[in-house]
């Protein structure tokens, strides 16, 4: 079984609530429309019904009609979810005219009921930049409590199955977060160890990456990562975690033996944590195409409940894929 098919398996057993807010959206619908048929997640669409019934119709869509549809301007937890985002925000401004007019906006929709426990997750961003999927995110649902920082995660599916775990390692942060703090940077290193529990499968082997080997070079980014090493065991004893590691030295094992004695992770990382996102976004980048890898994600950890941006040329397996793990990170909180 592939990994994404045990990760869809997973889904299946949980059968969590993911919203869907772009829900007239071609691709989304026949999304959907899968993952209604195999039973994958219970979907939420916001939306008009009556426009979200057309356009199935028109796509041929069989399974729609068995999804959950809110509409926006009607539902009978509107003034509950208007109180709610008041309640929230207020300290911030937010009066109750401006919260009626957010409330009617799908993505804000999507997570207030995520925040009011009426959903488990959300993915979204077909038709929506990721500022705008975002923003509502960081606005209500928030980060996770011993969170101040959002991160992506890369599942990287390797043609060579001599790295990792049998092929399959996991990168972060590759999408978010430019330069995070020796604090941050370990929040980064734990909440990527949850993903990797959650999404992957495995217990996580994390070598925290820089252009140093156990103090082979000196300077302040080498220091960053030898604290945020130090800070991330203290956050979770239980992870395998060690740093500072060259690259090298974390996935072979004999230059890691050589650079880093008595490392339980050197040589044998199925993890790698980059201490900065440029690092990370032009690694997984360069893997994916010269080592022709499958990356699946970006899979953002941190938040209090997943929600995950799709890029706007995503395809329709894509959706239902990034859905699948949305439902296990749900599983997983």
């Amino acid at each position: 079984m592939s990994l994404l098919d045990q990760i869809k398996a997973g889904a299946k057993k949980h059968y969590k609530r993911i919203v869907l807010p772009e829900s007239t959206e071609e691709r989304t619908l026949r999304a959907a429309d899968e993952l209604i048929k195999e039973k994958i997640a219970q979907i939420i669409l916001t939306g008009n019904p009556q426009e979200i019934k057309n356009r199935a119709e028109e796509l041929n869509l069989k399974n729609i009609h068995k999804a959950i549809i809110i509409d926006p301007l009607n539902h009978d937890k509107k003034e509950q979810y208007i109180d709610l985002m008041v309640d929230i925000r207020k300290k911030k401004g937010l009066t109750r005219e401006y919260a009626a007019q957010l409330v009617e906006n799908p993505l804000y929709l999507a997570t207030i009921m995520i925040k009011n426990g009426d959903a488990d997750g959300e993915v979204a961003g077909a038709e929506n930049a990721t500022g705008d999927v975002l923003r509502p995110a960081f606005q209500y649902v928030k980060t996770k409590p011993g969170f101040s920082v959002v991160s992506g995660a890369f599942l990287m599916i390797l043609k060579d199955k001599e790295f990792g775990e049998d092929g399959l390692m996991v990168f972060a942060d590759c999408a978010v977060h430019p330069n995070p703090t020796d604090k941050e940077l370990a929040e980064i290193a734990v909440a990527t160890g949850e993903t990797t529990r959650a999404i992957a499968g495995f217990e996580p082997r994390i070598a925290m990456l820089s252009f140093s080997t156990k103090g082979s070079a000196n300077h302040e980014m080498v220091d960053k990562v030898v604290s945020a090493t130090k800070i991330a065991r203290e956050m979770d004893p239980t992870l395998k975690i060690d740093g500072e590691l060259q690259a090298d030295a974390a996935i072979i094992e004999a230059i890691g033996q050589k650079k880093a004695p008595g490392s339980e992770i050197a040589g044998k990382a199925n993890v790698l944590v980059f201490p900065t996102l440029e690092t990370g976004n032009i690694t997984y980048k360069l893997v994916q195409r010269l080592a022709h890898a499958e990356a699946v994600g970006p899979i953002l950890q941190g938040m209090a409940s997943p929600i995950n941006d799709l890029s706007r040329g995503c395809s329709v397996s894509d959706i239902v894929n990034l859905v699948a793990i949305t439902a296990n990170q749900a599983a997983g909180n």
